[in-house]
């Protein structure tokens, strides 16, 4: 940006005449004569502009496989400067006596050492084409692998050693390229250094490559280096909450043995608590200083209040709207305040809840109340809930037990409007096992969850209640991956479910549950209205082909019931196909799906992992 300063004329002591608008007639000829010269240098410049010629020459590169011709159009010298009009003729001589020996070294990245390179030079409507064309020869074959290594981890710890040797990503057989080949040494580096060595490093790495018989011989030596233990926390950033909260979530325990699982479960219990927007951790790797090695700890707080929001869109709810408040310094003492709702088509729920900052182990105790209505399937459920709970989440298990008091009333065609209430202590468990948190290939996902209330107690009828869902990945080969998921709950009980609170009974059906069928429509079918039931069982089977690292399609079958008798139970089956994506906020599935027994056809669109 140009800034111009106007000064108002200063009038010279002794002297007259020089006040505003008395400049003199040379002054002003000279002043015409510098905005003539501003004018035509500035259409002398975009004239200029106008005229820069065009690029000089045209470049087609003829190779294959694609990854090498990529490879040349992105660090050829002669492609990267075809689109400079300032090449002189000497210039581009030196670019096209280049062009064979850039070719070979660049090609020797990707493991062809004996490429033939032709690069022609023709004159077509008075402008310069180039064709680079490449046969590069056989690529070079891993022809043998030799890992070895030195330092404590030949007698302390051989599993981490199986670990180093299994991250390395070459095999005899392989093709050998440059980037695969620091790709494998880091790979098996970082394995190695995952526990117990952390300062450990390549000693000594070597790729002898035989031209003739394109043949690579791979060697690589690493140093484990000493074992390292973990010391103190050495926490900073912390200004509004208390440093105590750090120390009481904080996993670890001054001398256990480095690990990588640990230090990243450490991250993830600061970040789920709602006080840090940020968390970085980073552990001194000096070898000649491993035992109780400082852990050192940056957050960056949020502050006392804040705002959420999001808009959102589901083929169960439709639009939702959501949004969320909290204070986190209640009384003084950093205990969260929040308030939140959310709202689409189906249901509508709001919470207030109070709880108190984690303590140890990071066991955090609250209590809450909130109101939910649903109307699904001609059946209207208002339910209020409140109690107290306490939980515990860690990086593969959470743990949450409660007592909480539900008052429902179903409003539905056949009767009147009906209320049930229940005092139920109740317990929950989640495990994710998987290899990725957010893309999982193999692993698995549990969830299990139990109750019971006592007729008398704040209860209408006495009963016990279990829940159960999981999830199960199981890749095949690099491409394609089996999805199974299984869900099962009853509520057992000597009498009727209409003493039961409805939000603690079943319905299937939706995107997540039997695909084919509405959202909650599988269930107890009375004058059109589809009431919940004591027991659901629900299956899927999911098979799913990549064609690239971020699409897929799948294909699948899904069965469930949700019945109040047993004996009287009647399956419904869906089948279907979908698109994978993996977005950058999420798995995003997009599913038609047909339901067997309504010969209904059905779309789906689901972000992320319900689970």
């Amino acid at each position: 940006m140009a800034v111009c300063a106007i000064e108002k004329p200063r009038r010279r002591r002794g002297k007259t005449g020089t006040g505003r608008g008395a400049a003199s007639p040379v002054l002003r000829w000279l002043r015409a004569l510098l905005a003539f010269g501003i004018v035509m240098l500035t259409l002398s410049a975009g004239a200029a502009h106008a005229a820069r010629p065009a690029a000089s020459y045209k470049v087609d590169i003829d190779a294959s496989p694609r990854s090498l011709r990529k490879l040349l159009e992105a660090h050829l010298d002669i492609a990267r400067f075809a689109k400079r009009p300032d090449i002189s003729d000497d210039q581009f001589e030196f670019l096209i006596t280049a062009t064979p020996q850039q070719v070979r070294d660049l090609a020797a990245t990707q493991g062809y050492f004996s490429p033939v390179v032709r690069t022609d030079v023709r004159t077509v409507d008075d402008a310069k084409r180039v064709t680079v064309s490449v046969d590069p020869g056989p690529q070079t074959r891993i022809s043998s692998v030799s890992l070895s290594f030195r330092g404590p981890v030949l007698t302390e710890d051989p599993a981490q050693e199986n670990a180093a040797r299994f991250a390395f990503s070459m095999h005899e057989g392989d093709a050998f390229s440059q980037g695969d080949w620091e790709d494998a040494k880091n790979a098996s580096l970082k394995a190695l250094q995952a526990r117990r060595y952390l300062g450990a490093k390549i000693y000594r790495s070597e790729a002898r490559v035989d031209p003739r018989t394109h043949e690579a011989k791979l060697s690589v030596t690493y140093d484990s280096g000493p074992t390292f233990t973990m010391g103190k926390l050495d926490v900073s950033g912390t200004r509004r909450y208390p440093e105590q909260i750090v120390d009481n979530v904080n996993p670890i325990s001054v001398g256990d043995i480095y690990d990588v699982q640990r230090v990243a479960e450490l991250q993830r219990q600061l970040q789920n608590t709602p006080y840090y927007a940020s968390v970085a951790i980073d552990v001194d790797s000096d070898p000649a200083k491993p035992a109780d090695t400082p852990v050192h700890v940056k957050v960056s707080e949020y502050p006392y209040n804040s705002f959420r929001g999001g808009l959102g869109y589901s083929t169960d709810n439709g639009p939702l709207i959501q949004g969320a408040y909290s204070y986190l310094d209640t009384f003084g003492k950093a205990w969260p305040f929040t308030v939140e709702g959310r709202a689409d088509q189906i249901q509508q729920y709001g919470q207030i809840q109070l709880a108190m900052p984690p303590g140890p182990r990071a066991w955090t105790n609250s209590v809450l109340a909130s109101y939910t209505t649903t109307d699904v399937s001609d059946t209207r459920i208002y339910s209020i809930r409140g109690g107290v709970q306490r939980a515990r989440t860690s990086q593969f298990i959470d743990y949450n037990y409660s007592i909480l008091y539900y008052q429902d009333r179903l409003d539905q065609n056949a009767i009147a409007p009906t209320t049930s209430r229940a005092l139920v202590p109740s317990w929950s468990w989640t495990r994710r096992d998987t290899d990725d948190p957010l893309f999982p290939r193999k692993g698995n996902l549990i969830h299990a969850e139990a109750g019971f209330a006592v007729k008398g107690a704040l209860t209408d009828q006495t009963f016990v209640r279990g829940y159960a869902r999981g999830q199960q990945y199981l890749p095949i080969g690099k491409e394609d991956l089996v999805v199974l998921r299984a869900e099962l709950g009853g509520v057992f009980t000597s009498g009727s479910s209409s003493g039961i609170p409805a939000s603690l009974l079943f319905r299937a059906g939706g995107s997540n549950s039997v695909r084919g069928y509405g959202y909650q429509s599988i269930g107890n079918e009375v004058d059109g209205s589809v009431l919940p039931t004591k027991y659901l069982v629900t299956g899927a089977a999911e098979y799913q082909h990549w064609f690239s690292h971020d699409w897929g399609a799948a294909a699948f079958f899904d069965i469930g019931t949700a019945t109040d008798t047993w004996g009287e139970k009647v399956f419904y089956p869906g089948v279907g196909v979908g698109a994978r994506w993996r977005s950058p906020v999420g798995p995003v599935n997009v599913d038609v799906a047909y339901g067997i027994r309504n010969k209904d056809v059905r779309p789906y669109l689901t972000l992320g992992i319900a689970f």
